[in-house]
């Protein structure tokens, strides 16, 4: 198996699709110009999987300022447009209460 091979995970085995018969000793001039680009990209496809992971977990183990901030922003602004729907649904009823009281009361 070549150094490239084991940094992609990729263990050569009969069933492994990327394997097939090749022996386990075999040298990257072994292997074909296609073979070697795919192992080239499944490398890289690794690496930056890595940087990735890395990244997230810093993000969640530490939120980041901005996001905290515009997360408070958002809050005001939802918390602002949940009260004025309260007070509008809470007119509509008491326009309601009234028209009926006028209606019961004047017939």
């Amino acid at each position: 198996m070549t150094s490239l091979a084991a940094s992609t995970g990729l263990s050569g085995g009969p069933d492994h699709p990327a394997g097939g018969a090749r022996s386990s000793s075999s040298s990257p001039e072994s292997l074909t110009g296609l073979e070697q680009e795919v192992l080239g990209e499944y490398a890289r496809l690794l690496g930056n999987l890595n940087n990735m992971s890395a990244i997230l977990a810093e993000l969640a183990a530490n939120p980041s300022a901005e996001i905290l901030d515009a997360l408070r922003g958002l809050e005001r602004k939802t918390t602002t447009v949940f009260t004025l729907l309260k007070a509008s649904v809470y007119s509509i009823v008491l326009q309601q209460q009234m028209y009926g009281e006028e209606e019961g009361g004047g017939g």
